[in-house]
């Protein structure tokens, strides 16, 4: 078991760290950024952090892979289809049951 002194110098250091990685920015780059590259990269980093953590659990959102796949294939067709956020994702569970159901059958 941790003890509690060890456990706040842990706590302290993570959130020193964590303040770090938000105020350097702020305080390095004063003016606005006119650079077109990095305007676009940074515009694009919150869809690829949301992707990057959001995909993993999609996979193993079933205790099978094949539902899983089955429901994100759907719900990239369907979000492709410039369908609703509602639609998209109720399909995307329809299909995973209706495949994991399929799957107990045979």
């Amino acid at each position: 078991m941790i003890s509690l002194q060890v456990f706040f110098m842990q706590l302290v250091v993570m959130a020193g760290v964590t303040y770090l990685i938000r105020a350097i920015p702020l305080v390095l780059c004063k003016g606005e950024v006119t650079n077109r590259f990095f305007r676009s990269f940074l515009a694009y980093v919150p869809y690829a952090v949301l992707g990057a953590m959001t995909f993993p659990a999609i996979l193993f959102s079933t205790d099978g892979l094949v539902s899983s796949a089955a429901g994100t294939i759907v719900a990239l067709v369907l979000a492709f289809g410039r369908k609703s956020l509602l639609t998209v994702a109720v399909g995307a569970c329809v299909a995973a049951f209706l495949v994991k159901a399929a799957m107990m059958l045979f």
